[in-house]
């Protein structure tokens, strides 16, 4: 919105920074309106994100620091998101952990519609004025929520929500969702439940998991409740209550279970090599396909640019994938991407110009100079 670049600010930073922390200290700063664009969700729909000016990131990046020191002595340690120490792998690991040790049955799979676009934000600000009493703060808080949205040159003020990406924004919510759902959980759910149950928590994406189908289903049903205390509510569709008990040993396929999703990943139970059932994870079908479709879009885009340049970003693109989809047992579509982006890389080579298409020969030569990085499992849990 400011029209200014990092590496231009950079360029005077110690003067900046000084004129923005005097604007501070005297009153003087004021938050720009964040600018909306929207990107493509599963299903053919679209996110809103909200891109902050320049200081206003540099600001809240301040704020959030030092309300990270003030909650993270409170907040539970299934809450994984946005805190140092914690990771999603860290999360997916311990989701599946408990529901191995505690012999977890149900799954409630729940989603908040629209948690970021429908968060209130006067309950917002009362629930950080719990701990936070310092007038500067608060007012810095209230400013970013009324900044206001820019979509097509035109300013509006929505009348609740926090503009998701902002960088306050996961700091808020973290504060948020442990007044709404993660204390509320340890000190007035869990004690009303029968049998063991956890909570695994990202932002606001969370999974439940109960021992007893009773358990479960009373979880939800108080949860809806809890959520609609604080103007939210679970989405119809996408929240489920799903079956995921160990199946019997003499059963070859148990089709009474489910599957559910959390952070990317499907769990499922699957038959290990030796015979016994465990619990594995693998791509969500729909991001494997998008990932894809990417992948073909970006080669068609960039098939005139230099082998190198195409090689270099391939390879990142690749390398990125790795990282955080390359865990044990979901090695099958790790290959898949290997295969697709060689297909694609291919493809439109052939068709930088109309003197006829690349045969495998002459790719070969091309792939043995430019070499795609292979498949690998990185997280080896």
């Amino acid at each position: 919105m400011d029209k200014v670049t990092a590496k231009e600010y950079a360029e005077n930073l110690d003067v900046n920074l000084y004129n923005l922390h005097q604007r501070l200290r005297r009153g003087q700063y004021v938050a720009q309106p964040v600018k909306r664009i929207w990107i493509e969700k599963e299903g053919g729909k679209k996110r809103p994100i909200g891109i902050s000016a320049l200081e206003d990131k540099i600001v809240q990046k301040a704020a959030a620091t030092i309300l990270n020191v003030v909650y993270d002595g409170i907040f539970h340690p299934f809450s994984h998101g946005f805190r140092d120490g914690h990771s999603q792998h860290k999360a997916l690991i311990e989701l599946r952990e408990l529901c191995r040790k505690m012999n977890i049955n149900w799954i409630v799979d729940a989603d908040v519609t629209g948690f970021f676009d429908n968060i209130s934000k006067k309950m917002l600000q009362d629930v950080v004025k719990q701990r936070v009493n310092d007038g500067g703060m608060l007012r810095l808080i209230g400013k970013w929520l009324n900044a206001g949205v820019v979509e097509d040159d035109e300013v509006s003020y929505p009348e609740k929500g926090t503009p998701q990406g902002a960088v306050i924004s996961p700091t808020l919510s973290n504060i948020f969702l442990h007044t709404v759902l993660d204390d509320w959980f340890v000190k007035e759910l869990k004690p009303r439940l029968k049998r063991r149950c956890f909570l695994v928590r990202w932002a606001d994406d969370f999974i439940i998991g109960c021992e007893l189908e009773a358990d479960a289903r009373k979880a939800l049903e108080l949860l809806k409740e809890r959520f609609e205390q604080f103007e939210l509510s679970l989405h119809p569709e996408k929240t489920k209550l799903i079956p995921f008990g160990k199946p019997a040993s003499r059963v070859l396929v148990d089709r009474r279970n489910g599957t559910f999703d959390f952070l990317g990943f499907t769990f499922h139970w699957s038959r290990a090599r030796e015979g016994y059932w465990v619990i594995k994870k693998k791509t969500i079908g729909k991001r494997l396909r998008r990932f894809m479709k990417g992948l073909w879009e970006w080669c068609r885009d960039n098939r005139h640019e230099p082998l190198k340049e195409q090689h270099g970003d391939l390879c990142a693109k690749l390398r990125g994938y790795y990282q955080y989809y390359g865990v044990r047992g979901n090695y099958k579509p790790l290959e898949v991407v290997f295969e697709y982006a060689e297909k694609a890389w291919r493809y439109w080579l052939s068709r930088r110009s109309h003197k006829g298409g690349i045969s495998w020969q002459k790719f070969e030569k091309i792939r043995a100079t430019f070499s795609l990085p292979t498949p690998r499992i990185i997280h080896n849990f």
